[in-house]
């Protein structure tokens, strides 16, 4: 019996692997490539927008990468105030309804970056027809560890009874509900973490010779191909 053939994913996860050890191959300074990934996303999305995928999770920045070297932190936390002043005046946002969201503990960063995250959500609260949600000192862990910690302290203020945690109730308190169809990982061939509850039954595909500034609309619509030839069960 053949597969059934999938639809386009709906909501794609993406990690972002290789920015650095790309500007390295080319003998640049290593926080160089972050500058040329932050260029590849504003493509993504347009690809996205033509082969009609409605959303992406795209793993930005873990926890552990607030240990990176000073120089670069400080450099990668400027990229960031940039990029999120583009897309305050981006009209595309507007014009495609296209919310934003930030997802981890955002209050690791430093106060203006996270008025910055702040702002762009309230300012596209009320838009749906495209989502990108940008996991940002984010963990797979630290998630479920939050999670956690909310249903017990709403236990403890007699809000929720023990009896009515269950899958649902543990998802809604995750810093994200939506499951990806399709994980897409470049530069390396492992998860680190990222939506370990949400990509339960996802499809998952590495590209460990792809570095993430190399990654092409042709590399995109590959995986997405495969992902539609792939024969989810979902455990049946």
């Amino acid at each position: 019996m053949k597969p059934t053939l999938n639809e386009v994913p709906k909501h794609i996860g993406l990690i972002l692997d290789g920015n650095r050890r790309l500007a390295k191959r080319l003998m640049l300074k290593p926080y160089k490539g972050h500058e040329w990934g932050a260029k590849k996303v504003h493509a993504l999305f347009d690809w996205c927008k033509e082969l009609g995928v409605r959303e992406i999770t795209l793993y930005c920045f873990s926890c552990e990468n607030f240990d990176r070297p000073k120089k670069e932190f400080a450099y990668l936390m400027n990229l960031f105030k940039k990029e999120f002043e583009k897309l305050k005046i981006d009209q595309r946002v507007h014009n495609d309804r296209l919310k934003l969201n930030f997802i981890g503990r955002l209050y690791m960063f430093p106060q203006d970056i996270q008025e910055r995250m702040q702002y762009l959500m309230n300012m596209t609260k009320n838009y749906n027809d495209y989502i990108i949600n940008f996991a940002m000192a984010y963990g797979g862990r630290q998630e479920v560890i939050d999670a956690t910690r909310k249903i017990a302290q709403q236990i403890k203020e007699g809000k929720l009874d023990i009896d009515q945690i269950n899958e649902e109730t543990f998802s809604n308190n995750l810093y994200m509900k939506d499951e990806p169809d399709l994980v897409i990982r470049t530069g390396e061939s492992r998860l680190s973490g990222f939506l370990l509850w949400q990509s339960n039954y996802s499809e998952i595909i590495f590209l460990p010779n792809v570095l993430w500034p190399e990654f092409s609309k042709e590399h995109f619509i590959s995986c997405i191909e495969e992902y539609k030839n792939r024969d989810r069960r979902f455990g049946k």
